[in-house]
């Protein structure tokens, strides 16, 4: 027991302490906590009445202390990640696994849910309780509480091994992402590139050498391109040699797929095992299982959904592959556009056709600023006021910041950390926005939510700041929506508590609503000042971006549609035994929605993160579901009068009432009327990307 003793996962109350969390402290204080909650669980069951309070109260106050102990865990695992902490949480990921299944296979916690919502109390529940209960009895039903004997023993097997495959499948990506580097040393061989793009590679070839002497720099080299995103998107848009882009496109859609690091076999393994499960709870498939907590109503609906989506995209994808070979052709190029043509053609032509280039932007975005623009948007939308945190909170890395939300009333409602910059020595691709604590009730006091918004944009280069591509602010934007869904809550059962219970294709709501935001010329006007001069915005700047909002939107719709059709049939029809391999399906389905053909050796699936070892599996659809949703929740701000301030504080006090106040409280469907007074149709997205007229 003395190992547990001062061990900082184990705390029950406060921020985690992230400056004193070790990986040695893991094993200990998860198994403590398994422990604890263990027993917990046999009291709740020996003890169990069929009415809310002595349901949810014991099982809440049984569960809150994985937030201390687990909730860290995850997430250093995608921000601070190394090898003690890895085998760390595989040690006791198991172990976690097995309770979280003991708990949603309780018979008698299910007969007492059941007892309950069919007893005398349930009439007395509110909304968000009734739905709770209907979550929980759900729950267990996919967790297998109808099973018996072997095959319950066989779905625990298959849920253990499950999570191991996701996080090794994540893990491998991580590490060839780190371990691939391409080293240049002649101006030749870096034609092209952006001030920027020269510093970042620069700044990589010197953290993969730490031992050299000689350090690299932007003027003279060497350079080392990667592929993480800050560099390898620069890189495919800018680099003239087309050999190099040909190499370094070639590492990106094989990644994660030879060697030791290969997740192909972990990839039809995750195929198979989540099929027997299915089987397992008697439905055909995988996808059929995942839309038991979806909004869409089947599988044809998302596929029809999809289809019309691509019939409406196909002239204008063909359209943008026509004009990018015409004008290749106009600059002496006359050679069939290849896959690693695509990203450097289409900012030549789109340099051409709106005259800017992100490396003229860059300037005007920087980081602070940005920030101060976002801030003051939150406020003006639903009168919350943000505020860096003046008192110490330990954070995992120097650049995250912490800061606390307050409502109208100068009152701390909520608080977030932002981790803004790449890391890629151990920090996992991509953004998203996790749970740190939960809005709820304890023993009386509330406890305010608390969220962690993780980005990979481009950090400061040498003297000067971090300075924002447009892509990045937008994806700033967009986890930023995340995070207020969950902030913003005012929901205190911890199941429907933010983004708790929400329809995971709905969940992308607030996300993507945000990002409409980068557009209005308030907003954007407003979060501008070159780092340098202080001058905002050129007018014409801002112009340009606006119209460049629908550049190539057809070739962006049809890649996603590609994804998430592949996705859905990888996971419904699929039979990974076939000889067809996920490669062919997804070859197959691109025939259709891609109008480059995908190279023979791509095997991007072996990296595709969100269906594999993200929550996003039979669910990539989510993406352009919920667009639907939030493009016409902007619509309601369009039809309000965007330049209308009392207006669009009327309606934004609204979206917050609803759309990020009630969480899972409710169906989103039914909030989604609630706010908008109708159910959603997808005009409104078609005539934001330009795929009809407005």
């Amino acid at each position: 027991m003395s190992e547990t003793l001062d061990n900082p996962l184990l705390a029950t109350s406060g921020l985690p302490d992230f400056g004193r969390i070790e990986a040695a402290h893991v094993v200990p204080a998860v198994r403590a906590t398994l422990e604890t909650a263990l027993k917990k669980l046999d009291d709740i069951e020996s003890h169990l009445q069929p009415s809310w309070a002595a349901l949810m109260t014991p099982i809440e106050a049984m569960e809150r202390p994985f937030a201390w102990s687990w909730g860290p865990v995850g997430h250093l695992l995608g921000v601070r990640n190394s090898p003690e902490l890895r085998a760390a949480y595989e040690e006791v990921n198991p172990e976690v696994v097995r309770y979280s299944l003991r708990v949603r296979q309780s018979e008698p916690i299910y007969k007492a849910f059941t007892s309950l919502a069919n007893g005398p109390e349930w009439e007395r529940l509110s909304p968000a309780q009734k739905r709770i209960v209907k979550d929980r009895l759900k729950d267990a039903e996919l967790a297998g509480i109808g099973l018996q004997g072997e095959q319950r023993k066989r779905f625990g097997e298959i849920e253990e091994r499950l999570s191991q495959l996701a996080t090794q499948f994540m893990n491998n990506c991580l590490d060839e992402i780190k371990a691939f580097g391409l080293e240049l040393t002649t101006e030749d061989e870096i034609a092209g590139f952006t001030p920027t793009l020269r510093h970042l590679t620069a700044q990589s070839w010197n953290r993969a050498h730490p031992e050299s002497e000689t350090k690299a720099t932007a003027e003279h080299g060497p350079w080392r391109v990667t592929l993480e995103f800050p560099v390898y998107g620069p890189f495919m848009e800018h680099a003239r040699r087309r050999d190099l882009r040909e190499q370094v496109y070639r590492g990106f859609v094989t990644l994660a797929s030879t060697g030791e690091r290969d997740n192909q076999p972990l990839m039809r393994e995750l195929l198979t095992l989540r099929r027997e499960k299915a089987q397992l709870l008697g439905k055909p498939s995988f996808a059929e299982v995942s839309l038991m907590r979806k909004m869409a109503p089947s599988v044809d609906a998302i596929r029809e959904m999809l289809n019309e989506l691509r019939d409406t995209s196909w002239e204008a994808g063909q359209k943008d592959l026509a004009d990018l070979q015409e004008f290749k052709a106009s600059q002496s190029d006359t050679e069939e556009v290849k896959p690693w043509d695509v990203p450097f053609w289409a900012e030549r032509l789109r340099e051409s056709r709106y005259a800017f280039t992100d490396e003229q932007i860059r300037p005007y975005f920087p980081f602070e600023r940005v920030l101060e623009g976002l801030f003051g948007l939150i406020h003006r939308l639903f009168g919350v006021t943000i505020e860096q945190a003046r008192e110490p909170v330990p954070v995992w890395c120097d650049d995250v910041r912490f800061y606390h939300v307050l409502d109208e009333r100068g009152e701390k409602i909520a608080a977030f950390y932002l981790d803004p910059y790449s890391r890629p020595e151990n920090k996992r691709a991509g953004a998203w926005m996790d749970t740190c604590m939960l809005r709820q009730r304890v023993e009386g006091e509330l406890q305010i939510p608390v969220a962690y918004l993780v980005c990979n944009q481009t950090p400061p280069v040498g003297t000067r700041p971090a300075l924002m591509t447009f892509r990045e602010v937008e994806t700033l934007f967009h986890e930023f929506g995340h995070g207020l869904q969950h902030m913003l809550t005012i929901i205190e059962h911890p199941d429907a508590s933010g983004i708790n219970g929400v329809e995971w294709d709905a969940v992308e709501l607030p996300s993507q609503f945000m990002e409409n935001w980068c557009y209005h010329r308030p907003v954007l006007m407003g979060m501008t000042r070159h780092f340098e001069t202080g001058e905002p915005l050129p007018e014409e700047l801002f112009e340009k971006i606006v119209a460049a909002r629908t550049y190539r939107a057809g070739s962006m719709m049809l890649r996603q549609i590609l994804f998430a059709l592949t996705d859905l049939e990888l996971h419904h029809e699929y039979d990974p035994s076939d000889e067809e391999t996920p490669f062919d399906v997804q070859r197959r389905i691109s025939q259709r929605c891609a109008v480059i053909p995908l190279i023979p050796e791509d095997r991007s699936l072996c990296s595709f993160q969100h269906i594999f070892s993200g929550g996003y599996s039979a669910g990539y659809y989510s993406y352009k579901w919920a667009e639907v949703l939030s493009a016409d929740a902007f619509g309601a701000f369009e039809e309000a009068g965007l330049d209308d301030e009392a207006a669009i504080e009327r309606v934004g006090r609204k979206f917050r009432d609803t759309v990020l106040a009630l969480g899972g409280s409710r169906h989103p469907m039914e909030i989604f009327r609630d706010f908008r007074g109708r159910e959603p149709s997808p005009e409104a997205l078609l005539r934001h990307m330009g795929l009809v007229k407005a």
